[in-house]
């Protein structure tokens, strides 16, 4: 079949051609309008249920709203995992569901549980499932600052939420916006209890005339002259002043106003969030995007839409859009990946020339790198895949391989027309391009078809890894397929255009090639009678490798360079919000002194439906970078120097998406995760400051904390049933007065302008802050005049108990969290886990040790099964084609020499393994058994076709011959690389520098032991076998 490919296209050259130039042509139309990312969909199918809870305290969201939804959603089809948290009045359970789950389903099914258990909740609590968002998290900030004191905050916070929010959610694309600073606008009617009492209101009087101060009503339809007319109603309060003189009771016959026992006032909803920019108060909106979308699409028309905002703005405000963008670091990474791609061309254009001395051949072989790549921009345009930095990097990895089998057809085409030529007779150049295209054809699909083979088990990969490097495996699948196809067609096409009559077919070979054959030669000559020196030598060479990998350290993935950083800085929780913003400012202040920070913005504590249930201690800072200056790693270790300096603090520093990663991985913003599980939440405190303690002497280990979880402040009201119960007292009626009271209730809105502010009522703040005083509040007034107060029916006193609850499926647990710096996750791991043996857990108490470091063995473990599987193939696919084990013995031979070169590569450059490198290795060694089946069919072909015997002169004619096309795909694709290799920690081959470090150094060991090995190796022990194939062959024949 492969003989008609060729033969039609020969015969068919114009067609070739001119399909050959409409498929490049509308190939480059497809690869300009291809989605783009900075990575391949990452997200984990997750659904988050977000319920307020009505200022409970923690140990009542657990017990009455997080216990009864969590467990519904444990017993969920396809969920994985579920974490919770709850807060002071906040409830937020994340509900993980296997990969390629589809996440409207796992929506659907997370509701039909809610639902199921709705009736076990809290009256007025309603569980919401928080929008779908991508793991990428946050793409950009916009934030709005006041100019002096032209506007205040309040107004800014309006502006926000009912002026830009809205039209920010209209962009495609866009799936939320969290507003978090400033002040939510509120009327607020604060109760003064005293004069209550003193006009005998009682408190649910006062709500439910409150109820109905602020409403419009209708008063249905009317026919009037021919008409009809609808009857409005009209009571809707418009200004403070009319809630203060509404009437809400009587007393002694005259009627009390609102004002008479309460203030009126525009303020902000009591807030647990607050934000700021470069250490000045602010409104930050934090925009977050819809998985499939296109980051930078979406950032075009946010930055467009934030433009035409400007001159809309209220004189004062100031709107700010330089703050952090994710688009920023995905240009950066996908440029960097394309100047890869470029100079990689360009290295592999100057390889061939410098090899083949003629423009003609290397413009035919150079074709195959663009109609390559334009197939498999056709090939992601079908499959909806998106160009990021992994699919690039395949291609990038790929760029030298693809002109590989064009070498390989054009040098033998070149080959055959010279030999006809000197042979001075007639000949037809269009059979001499067919037999040669044909001759090699064979060996040119099989070892193509085995290094796909070697990728295809790299799709069973499942999590994280497998998200990340499926991608990159297709689109070297992919682009090395449309190679073959193009050697196939395209190459042997424009040979017979080119190639018969040019001038270079009559020249004698160049001095360059003449030296490196005649070298090969004088070499294979006196080293053939050695095989077993030739092999022990290698043996060393294989073991002294090999020794070096108990030396090396195991990381996950490498780390990212995305240009920003995500500090956490925690003060102690208990702290009250105006002070933690103060150690919030203070920090940014800090970071602001380093000359590389360009700018910070910080979120302190939690917005309203934010999917965090951060206390008001916790503030994350997010920093932007000025290009240039010194190392990350020096400006990071300065900033935490400088942040150590703040009293009672810790700072946990990362980046934006590793920040993601790690969250995603387990539940925790840091590599290392060790989780202690238990029942008692006192003595899972213990048993982690114990273990934090353990830990903080260990080197390498930075930003160690024990996750908050601590007794906090509270101020208990506890009921007494008799005492009320004498008084005639009903306790909820109690209860509910008193949340009114203290936690406040919303009783209507006013709408300005189409925008609506609610209308709360509670206590005035002095009583609520002063004990005393709340012991005074008079409950209730008895017939014969007693009045009683708080006090004869309840303590009021002062206690502690727990900020935040979390919980792993349906456990409780604490979580001791770290980073690693300058020393191997794997080495970091092994002392931690010294220091776990020591620690003495209690019964019915375990430890789960989660991060980066737990995927990394995961992913080992699966990778090197399926390496296994690739190296089985490999032998499968061989012995189909020579039917001899021996045959594939010499091609597999390939293998140990390159991973010579790898190993030391990655020792010398990176020292460390990663589920990136082992990657490398596999796909190394399809990459390597190239050369050897090239090499093992010359020799059977010389043999079979051209009648040489098996002897010395044949073994070495046969590595002269193929010297060069070996030599030339070698260094192609080591070459190839070169940018990738000389560009590490750059944004976007971060991933992709380990990978080009074990390719490079492996081709370039395996290529030139190959040369002298294989010939060694196959003159020596591979008689037998390859006159039985040339038998077997001949047998098949002539059947």
């Amino acid at each position: 079949m492969l003989d008609k490919i060729i033969k039609f296209s020969l015969k068919n050259r114009l067609l070739v051609t001119c399909l050959a130039a409409l498929v490049m042509a509308y190939g480059s139309y497809v690869v300009v309008n291809l989605p783009v990312d900075v990575f391949p969909n990452l997200n984990k199918p997750k659904v988050t249920i977000i319920t307020e809870s009505h200022g409970f305290a923690p140990e009542e969201v657990e017990t009455l709203v997080t216990i009864p939804l969590e467990t519904a959603m444990i017993g969920t089809t396809g969920v994985t995992r579920v974490r919770s948290s709850s807060g002071m009045g906040i409830s937020i359970i994340h509900v993980e569901f296997a990969w390629g789950t589809d996440q409207f389903r796992n929506r659907q099914l997370v509701n039909e549980k809610i639902q199921s258990i709705q009736s076990r909740l809290p009256e007025d609590i309603s569980p919401t499932l928080a929008p779908i968002t991508s793991i990428m998290g946050e793409i950009q900030f916009l934030g709005l600052k006041a100019d002096g004191d032209k506007i205040d905050l309040i107004t800014l916070r309006t502006l926000a939420d009912w002026t830009i929010r809205p039209q920010l959610l209209s962009i495609p694309g866009v799936s939320n916006v969290v507003v978090i600073g400033g002040g939510k606008k509120q009327f607020q009617i604060k109760i003064h209890p005293e004069k209550l009492r003193l006009k005998n209101i009682p408190m649910d009087d006062l709500v439910e005339n409150v109820k109905h101060l602020s409403e419009n009503t209708t008063g249905g339809f009317v026919d009037k002259d021919q008409k009809e007319f609808l009857i409005r109603i009209v009571g809707r309060a418009l200004t403070a002043e009319d809630l203060e003189e509404s009437i809400v009771g009587m007393h002694l016959g005259r009627p009390v106003k609102l004002k008479d026992v309460a203030n009126v006032e525009v303020g902000f909803q009591p807030k647990r969030g607050d934000g700021s920019i470069d250490g000045e108060k602010a409104v930050v909106m934090t925009i977050q995007k819809q998985p499939e979308a296109s980051t930078i699409e979406v950032s075009k028309k946010i930055d467009e839409l934030a433009e035409s905002l400007k001159s809309q703005l209220p004189e004062g405000a100031i709107l700010r859009t330089d703050l952090f963008k994710q688009s920023h670091f995905i240009n950066n990474s996908i440029n960097n990946v394309k100047e890869a791609l470029m100079d990689g061309a360009i290295i592999v254009g100057i390889v061939l020339f410098l090899f083949l001395l003629n423009l003609r051949t290397t413009f035919i072989t150079l074709t195959a790198i663009p109609l390559s790549f334009v197939l498999t921009a056709l090939v992601f345009k079908y499959f909806g895949l998106t160009v990021n930095t992994m699919t690039l990097g395949g291609l990038a990895i790929a760029i030298g391989e693809l002109v590989d089998d064009a070498i390989v057809d054009v040098e033998n085409v070149f080959r055959r027309l010279k030999e006809a030529k000197k042979s001075d007779e007639k000949f037809n150049p269009l059979k001499v391009i067919y037999l040669a295209s044909s001759e090699v054809r064979n060996s040119i699909v099989i070892s193509t078809f085995i290094v796909v083979l070697v990728f295809v088990p790299l799709f069973y990969l499942s999590g994280i890894e497998g998200r990340l490097f499926i991608p990159l495996g297709v689109a070297y699948i992919v682009a090395l397929l449309a190679s073959l196809i193009v050697s196939l067609t395209v190459t042997p096409v424009l040979c017979s255009y080119f190639l018969p009559n040019a001038k270079v077919i009559n020249q004698e070979e160049g001095k360059l090639i003449r030296g490196l054959k005649n070298t090969e030669g004088k070499l294979l000559n006196k080293i053939l009678d050695f095989p077993k020196t030739i092999i022990l030598i290698v043996l060393i060479m294989l073991i002294g490798s090999l020794s070096l990998i108990p030396q090396m350290g195991r990381n996950f993935l490498p780390s990212f360079n995305e240009g920003t950083a995500t500090i956490g800085v925690a003060a102690w929780p208990g702290i009250a919000l105006k002070d933690s913003n103060e150690v919030g400012r203070k920090a940014e202040k800090l970071m602001m002194s380093v000359p590389e920070v360009k700018g910070t913005v910080r979120r302190t504590g939690r917005a309203e439906m934010d999917e965090h249930a951060e206390g008001v201690h916790w503030s994350e800072i997010d920093v932007d970078f000025h290009e240039g200056g010194r190392d990350r790693d020096i400006v990071l270790q300065e900033i935490r120097d400088k942040l150590a300096t703040i009293p009672n603090t810790y700072a946990n520093i990362g980046q934006p998406i590793s920040h993601r990663l790690d969250h995603l991985l387990s539940g925790v913003r840091a590599q290392i995760a060790i989780k202690i599980i238990g029942p008692d939440l006192s003595t899972l405190r213990r048993l982690g400051k114990d273990l934090e303690r353990k830990l903080k002497d260990i080197k390498g280990l930075v930003d160690l904390q024990l996750e908050q979880q601590v007794l906090v402040p509270q101020v208990k009201v506890h009921i007494y049933r008799e005492d009320a119960a004498n008084y005639g007292i009903n306790i909820s009626d109690l209860i509910e007065m008193l949340e009114i009271a203290l936690n406040g209730k919303e009783v209507g809105n006013i709408i300005e302008d189409q925008k609506i502010f609610d209308i709360t009522m509670r206590f005035d703040e002095k009583t609520r802050v002063d004990l005393e005083k709340l012991e005074k509040v008079v409950v209730r007034v008895l017939p014969t005049g007693q009045v009683i107060t708080l006090a004869d029916v309840a303590s009021v006193y002062e206690t502690d108990g727990p900020n935040i609850i979390n919980r792993e499926n349906a456990n409780r647990r604490i979580v001791v969290q770290a980073n690693a710096k300058g020393v191997p996750l794997d080495v970091l791991v092994k002392k931690i886990n010294k220091q776990l043996d020591t620690l003495n857990l209690p019964q019915n108490y375990f430890i789960e040790l989660g991060g980066q470091f737990e995927s990394e063995q995961k992913a080992s473990r699966l990778i090197s099964i399926l390496g296994c599987l690739s190296l089985l193939g490999i032998v499968i696919v061989l012995y189909w084609h020579f039917g001899s084990l021996m045959m594939c013995f010499q091609v597999l031979t390939a293998l140990p020499l390159a991973l010579i070169g790898s190993i030391v590569a990655i020792f010398v450059t990176e020292n460390i393994l990663s589920v990136a490198t082992l990657i490398a290795f596999i796909t190394l060694c399809g990459i390597a058994s190239r050369n050897g089946v090239m090499m093992i069919s010359h020799y059977l072909h010389l043999m079979k076709y051209e009648g040489m015997d098996f002897n010395k002169e044949m073994v070495i004619k046969g590595a002269q011959e193929r010297l060069i096309p070996v030599l030339m795909t070698a260094l192609t694709a080591v070459f190839a690389l070169m940018p990738i290799l000389f560009s590490k920690g750059e944004p976007g081959k971060e991933i992709l520098y380990p990978v080009a470090v074990v390719i490079t150094g492996g081709l370039l060991t395996s290529t030139l032991l190959d040369i002298f090995v294989t010939p060694v190796v196959f003159y020596n022990y591979a008689k037998k076998s390859a006159l039985k194939v040339i038998n077997k062959d001949k047998v098949s024949e002539d059947f």
